[in-house]
């Protein structure tokens, strides 16, 4: 794969995904159906299961339906799952602003106090692995996340510095954002083999471009510059809490060498865990594996 191809990706964070309706489980949980951000964004939730919380958070661009097949069987063997559409996505409110990780961190605050969730384990794909981050920097204390999952995360800084040279440079990151700014659709099109396998059907491809398509521009263009920019090293060097890393060692979006090798070393309590010839959509295309890692990981 050729350096630009690597970058396309690397934008792209969330990757494939399988497709589920989402009225095929319909939730057992709490009828919750929105949560009431800080500034009135209205945030969808889904609310399966019973036992202890697992909360879900997507990668850019997607829903809450991308964990469905996660959700639907871990629900059924006792855990209690829930995720939400971050704002300008999926059917959550579009406000038109927010898109920045401390906002997003509030989000994720105000969906575990509106439904007093403890002993929370966090799933966090792709970008929102930063959602995670921040939201222990600015409301760990508050005790309710007990363990963090970081599934094919963009963390801990996909840019290029001084200190961080094996980053991209970050005039290759904002060609990316101008190349979808141009033609989304297109962009989305000329980048999704990468994400999956080559068994990965073109009905599941097709579905996840539509899902893709519902978030708004704003929240695309805004999340992505947030993605891009950020530098979570500080920040994941304080945490102590129990972690666990998977990755794919195919991941053209978030190349292990630079996202989930060092993500994990910054860890007080981490571990990486590398999934040989899984791509960044490896909930999709590595679903029995990940489900037997995730429930193992929120027993323990």
């Amino acid at each position: 794969m050729n350096r630009r191809n690597l970058l396309a990706a690397a934008l792209a964070g969330p990757a494939m995904t399988a497709a589920a309706p989402s009225a095929a489980a319909p939730a057992t949980g709490p009828a919750r159906p929105h949560v009431v951000a800080a500034d009135g964004a209205r945030l969808f939730l889904r609310d399966w299961g019973a036992g202890r919380p697992v909360v879900f958070l997507a990668g850019w661009t997607l829903s809450s339906d991308m964990w469905a097949y996660q959700m639907a069987p871990l629900s059924e063997a006792g855990f209690r799952c829930i995720a939400y559409d971050r704002r300008g996505h999926g059917k959550s409110d579009d406000p038109g602003h927010g898109y920045d990780y401390d906002t997003l961190a509030d989000d994720l605050a105000a969906v575990l106090d509106a439904l007093d969730l403890r002993d929370v384990v966090l799933v966090a794909h792709s970008m929102a692995g930063g959602e995670a981050v921040r939201y222990l920097s600015r409301h760990g204390k508050s005790g309710r996340v007990a363990r963090v999952l970081f599934l094919a995360p963009t963390l801990p800084c996909l840019a290029r510095k001084a200190d961080n040279p094996n980053g991209v440079p970050m005039e290759m990151l904002e060609m990316g954002r101008k190349a979808f700014l141009a033609d989304f659709p297109g962009w989305l099109d000329a980048n999704t083999d990468p994400f999956v396998v080559p068994e990965t059907s073109q009905g599941i491809r097709t579905w996840i471009k539509a899902m893709m398509m519902q978030a708004s521009m704003k929240a695309i263009v805004d999340c992505n510059r947030a993605m891009i920019t950020a530098d979570f090293r500080d920040e994941m060097a304080a945490i102590d809490l129990p972690c666990l890393v998977i990755h794919g060692d195919r991941d053209a979006s978030a190349p292990l060498a630079i996202t989930g090798q060092p993500a994990a070393g910054l860890l007080k309590n981490g571990r990486l865990k590398v999934y040989p010839g899984a791509p960044h959509g490896l909930f999709a295309t590595h679903i029995a594996p990940l489900n037997a890692d995730l429930a193992a990981f929120a027993r323990a």
